[in-house]
Order: C-alpha cells, then structure tokens, then sequence
C-alpha cells in the first residue's frame, strides 16, 4: 500500500479521535462544531464584514453609495474626509466592522491569551484586504512598547501579521518598525492632539532603510480607530523611502457621521473604553 495513502489514513483516523475527545467548538460561544475555527450560525449573524460600498483610500464603509463622492478627476468613491484630506497611506482594509459582535473575538485575542484566533480572523483579513497584498512586497506589524509586550508576553498584531504571511505568501518582518517610547490611550483626544502625542513614536533600526526603500509595506494591526498610528508609522516608511504603504487590519471602527439616521448599533457603537490601550 502507497505510503502517502497510510499517512492520510492515520491522520484521518487521529483526527477523528481528537474530535471525539476534544470536539471543535464555535470560537466565541464554545458550541460545538463539525469543523474547527469557525462560528457558531448564531455568533456568526452577530459580527458584520465589511465590504462595497465603502471609502476607496481609507476604507470606512458606507451605508449606502450616496455618502460617497468620486475625487475630482473621477474614479472610485472617497469619503469626505479623504476628498479634502487624503490621508499618507495609499489604502486601508478591514475584516470586520468594530461592534459587539467583533469585539467577541478581537479582545480575548487582545487581552486575554486567546492566540488561537489569529488565524480564523487573519483568513478574514486576507479576503479583505487580497488586493494589498497582491502587491505587497513585505508585512509589517504596528508594534508594542517593550513594557507593553512584556506585560501581555505577544503583539496581537504581530500574531495576525505571521498568519497573514503564511496565507498570502507575502515576507513579514515582525521587529523592522519599533515603537520608542510608551504612548497613552488615545480615546477623547482630538486628531491635532492624537498627531502630537504620536510625533517621533515610532523608529526604524539603523540600516532599515535598505529593507524598505522602494518597497509596497503593508501595515497590520488589530483595530483601525482615527488611523493616526498608522499615519504616525505610514510617514516614517514612506520618508525612509517606501514605495507606498498600505494598512490592513482586523477591524474598523464606523464614522458615526455617516450613520445617516440609521438605526444600525454598529453604526453608533463607540469605541470599546474599558479597553486600557485601543491607541490605532
């Protein structure tokens, strides 16, 4: 018998004894599954992916076409925000809209050891953002504060980073960008006082830019807020002399501006405050 035929043969039959013992569960609710990493129908209705319409450059969806507007030479839909003030990144995708829904998955992957979930979220992030990283050149995690790291021992960014670039093929470098000092929250400050508190936050290691000069960066991070740390990063690689850079992250949080009366809670949902450092 065909070696590779007994191989797939055992791994079956040990798959099937460790589902037995250890049935898949829905990665919010514990239900059990058929299969691993995935949701339950009921957790699954509760989260909302982001996808048309939306901003072209920073990728905030739209409740409905009519709150966007082409630039003035034509072409994809930008929000008002981007049309007078395009931001230093070239693009921005998220996976998921920032409500409760998602916050089920993304803070026990944030603070509380649940490292599992970076793939099933990063195979979303991949989806969203597959046309970023169809042009990438190299993956660059938003990074933590060493003291930050040490008290929470990963960078939940960095964790989606490596499945992102197992799944695209894409190189990742998880310590090229560097965080130098230690930054406060940045929920209740206004975007001139987000911009100063984040001024020369960020670092690149003597040599890197030979790494990314000419390079197509795409940053990670876990939740896309007001985007000034991605701005804060996006300006250093690009004055380090990056082709362009691109940010890619697990959530957006909605612009309450655009809820247009709807009643949608995604849409009024703040930001989560009792998280201590949603900082993006």
């Amino acid at each position: 018998m065909d070696a590779q035929v007994v191989t797939r043969g055992l791994r079956w039959v040990g798959g099937a004894v460790l589902d037995t013992l250890l049935p898949p569960r829905c990665l919010c609710c514990a239900t059990i599954l058929p299969t691993a990493g995935a949701l339950c129908g009921a957790c699954f209705g509760q989260v909302t992916l982001i996808g048309a319409p939306l901003c072209h450059r920073c990728g905030v969806p739209f409740i409905h076409s009519g709150q966007g507007q082409p630039p003035a030479g034509g072409g994809p839909l930008h929000c008002e925000g981007c049309l007078h003030r395009a931001p230093e990144y070239r693009q921005a995708r998220a996976a998921y809209l920032y409500d409760s829904g998602s916050r089920r998955l993304l803070l026990p992957l944030k603070y509380g050891d649940r490292t599992e979930l970076a793939g099933p979220i990063a195979r979303q992030m991949a989806h969203a953002g597959r046309a970023l990283l169809a042009e990438a050149d190299l993956l660059l995690p938003v990074p933590l504060h060493r003291w930050r790291l040490l008290k929470r021992r990963y960078n939940q960014a960095a964790l989606l980073a490596r499945r992102l670039s197992r799944l695209s093929g894409v190189a990742w470098a998880p310590d090229l960008l560097r965080r130098r000092h230690a930054t406060p929250a940045l929920v209740g400050f206004g975007a001139a006082e987000r911009a100063a508190i984040l001024e020369d936050a960020f670092a690149l290691p003597p040599r890197a830019a030979a790494r990314v000069g000419g390079k197509r960066l795409v940053l990670v991070d876990d939740v896309l807020t007001s985007g000034a740390t991605v701005t804060a990063c996006a300006r250093l690689l690009l004055g380090a002399g990056a082709a362009w850079v691109d940010v890619l992250a697990a959530a957006r949080v909605p612009n309450p501006a655009l809820a247009d009366g709807a009643e949608s809670s995604s849409f009024r949902n703040p930001l989560d405050r009792s998280a201590p450092d949603n900082d993006v």
